[in-house]
């Protein structure tokens, strides 16, 4: 058995590690872990940037990796603590975003401004316990290779966006988005689709 599964398998031992490595109450990592695990667990391409101006939330628990040539831009936040954030190469992460975890971003996507992709919701099912207190749950997000997600949308926990998609400006989106289309509004629908055969983006038809 590894390290990682003995820690798992031990709640008090879990439980301690987990103090070590995050102060009670908070997402961000100890300074400590920040400067002396994090460089040596995650992976950053060659030529990638993170801005000075971004809160960076990982954890050595969880990978975090940014590809070659990819930029995660100032304001943002990126949080692994409940699941892996994988960003490809040639990627853009604008200003003022943020990345929740299990969240895939594939290589050559654009996310504009103030964008939400959270993979995590809270459980509240108990109408005696505080929210706070109840299980989280997950369902990663996927965003194919060669999407453009426009400023302020928000993308929720187990959405696919398809390849070559769009995600208009201030769009909700909750279902998965299937490849080379085009989805606004809220809650997001699909507007316009590529068809290979006229080879034209063409207006949705179901609409």
């Amino acid at each position: 058995m590894g390290l990682k599964e003995r820690i798992k398998s031990n709640p008090q031992l879990k439980k301690r590690v987990h103090w070590l490595i995050i102060p009670p109450g908070e997402a961000r990592p100890r300074t400590w872990v920040k400067w002396l695990v994090n460089p040596f667990v995650h992976h950053k391409g060659k030529g990638a940037k993170i801005r000075w101006r971004t809160r960076i939330d990982v954890v050595p628990f969880n990978a975090f990796s940014l590809g070659a040539s990819s930029v995660i831009e100032d304001f943002t936040t990126i949080n692994n603590g409940v699941g892996p954030v994988l960003i490809g190469e040639n990627s853009l992460i604008g200003m003022g975003n943020v990345l929740i975890g299990p969240i895939s971003v594939g290589n050559n996507v654009i996310f504009a401004q103030n964008i939400v992709a959270s993979a995590l919701n809270h459980g509240y099912e108990n109408p005696d316990l505080p929210i706070h207190l109840q299980a989280v749950k997950t369902a990663p997000i996927v965003i194919e290779d060669d999407c453009w997600i426009a400023a302020n949308a928000v993308i929720t926990a187990g959405v696919t966006i398809g390849k070559h998609s769009v995600v208009g400006a201030g769009a909700v989106v909750t279902k998965s988005i299937p490849p080379y289309s085009v989805a606004v509004g809220n809650p997001a629908k699909i507007i316009k689709q590529y068809n290979s055969v006229s080879q034209k983006w063409e207006a949705n038809s179901g609409l």
